[in-house]
C-alpha cells in the first residue's frame, strides 16, 4: 500500500472509529517513572481500570521500594484485579522497576532523561526490562513531548481486519504513517479512541463484540475478521499408535517369562522329572535276568550228545 492510501485509510478509519468511542480524559500529570509504571497497567486495558489500580496501588504502597519487592500474584490479586491481564500487568510493572533501578544508579527518579534529546531517552527506555513498545510510545507521548502513539496487540489485530496494515507489519508491531496521518495535536486523543478499539478487539479477538464494532467501522472487513486457528486432528493420531502396540497381549509362549511366575513352573518340571529318573533302573533290570535263560539250550546239546553215546556201547 502506497503511503498516501495508506494515510486515506488511516484518516477514514480513525473517522469511523469516533463515532464508536469517545477520547479518554487527559492524563493525570506523573513524573516520568510513574508514568511508564501506569502505561504497563495500561497496555490492554481501558484507562478508567489503569487508573483505579494504580491509585489503588499508590495509597497502599506509597513506597516504591516496596511495591518492587512485592510479589506479582500480590499485586495481581490485590490491585489490579479490574484489569484485562492483572498477572500480565504486574509482570510488567515489577520487571519495569526493578530494572528502571538497577539501571538508573539505584534511584527511581528518571526525570534527568528529559534533558536529554528526544531519541536519546527513547533509547534509555527501550534498555530498560519490561518496558514494551506500547509503554515506550506512551511515555514519549505523556511524558517526553514526542509524537507516538500507543499499539498494543487488540489495536494492531484491529487495524489488520481495517485493511490498514498488513499481517507482517502487525507481527512487527508498526503502522507506517500512523504518526503523519494523526496530527500531533490529536496525539492523545486519536490515541485514547484507537487505545479503546484495541482493548475491546484485544479482550476476545473472535468474539460477538469485536467483529461487531468492526463490521460497524468497516463492512468490507468481514472476510479479514480474526479467526479461530484450527486445531488439526490428525496431530493426534501418531500418539495413539504407541499405545495400542503397548497394550496388545504377548504371544502364549512367552507369557511364563514374568518375573512373578518363573518359579513355579520350574519346580513343576524338576518335580515331574523325577519319576522319570527313578524309571529308568526298572527297565534294566529284565535285562540282566535274562542272559543266563540264553545258556540253556548249551546244555541240552550236550546231554543230547552223551545219550547218543552212552547208546552205542551195546555193540
Amino acid at each position: 500500500m502506497s503511503a498516501t492510501n495508506r494515510s486515506a485509510r488511516i484518516t477514514k478509519i480513525v473517522a469511523a472509529v469516533k463515532k464508536h468511542y469517545k477520547p479518554a480524559a487527559p492524563p493525570t500529570p506523573r513524573p516520568l517513572f510513574e508514568q511508564v509504571l501506569f502505561a504497563c497497567l495500561l497496555e490492554n486495558s481501558t484507562h478508567e481500570a489503569a487508573e483505579k489500580a494504580f491509585e489503588a496501588l499508590r495509597e497502599a504502597q506509597p513506597d516504591w521500594n516496596e511495591t518492587r519487592v512485592t510479589l506479582r500474584q500480590h499485586l495481581a490479586d490485590d490491585f489490579f484485579q479490574h484489569l484485562t491481564d492483572p498477572v500480565e500487568a504486574a509482570d510488567r510493572l515489577k520487571t519495569a522497576s526493578q530494572s528502571m533501578f538497577d539501571g538508573n544508579n539505584y534511584s527511581f527518579d528518571l526525570e534527568p532523561l528529559k534533558k536529554l534529546t528526544l531519541g536519546q531517552a527513547v533509547s534509555k527506555l527501550q534498555s530498560f526490562k519490561g518496558v514494551t513498545p506500547f509503554v515506550v510510545a506512551y511515555a514519549t507521548q505523556n511524558a517526553l513531548g514526542g509524537h507516538s502513539i500507543p499499539l498494543n496487540n487488540g489495536l494492531l489485530t484491529a487495524l489488520v481486519s481495517l485493511d490498514v496494515i498488513s499481517e507482517a507489519e502487525a507481527a512487527k508491531g508498526v503502522v507506517p504513517g500512523l504518526e503523519r496521518a494523526v496530527p500531533k495535536n490529536k496525539g492523545v486523543e486519536i490515541g485514547s479512541i484507537l487505545h479503546q478499539l484495541g482493548v475491546e478487539v484485544g479482550r476476545n479477538p473472535y468474539g460477538t463484540n469485536a467483529r461487531k464494532v468492526l463490521l460497524a467501522i468497516d463492512p468490507a472487513c468481514k472476510d479479514r475478521l480474526p479467526k479461530k486457528p484450527v486445531k488439526e486432528p490428525a496431530a493426534a493420531t501418531p500418539a495413539k499408535a504407541p499405545a495400542a502396540k503397548s497394550g496388545t497381549k504377548p504371544p502364549a509362549g512367552k507369557a511364563p517369562a514374568k518375573p512373578a511366575q518363573a518359579g513355579k513352573p520350574a519346580a513343576a518340571k524338576k518335580s515331574a522329572a523325577k519319576p522319570d529318573a527313578q524309571a529308568k533302573p526298572a527297565k534294566k533290570a529284565p535285562a540282566k535276568k535274562a542272559k543266563p535263560a540264553e545258556k540253556a539250550p548249551a546244555k541240552t546239546k550236550a546231554a543230547a550228545k552223551s545219550a547218543k553215546i552212552s547208546k552205542q556201547k551195546p555193540k
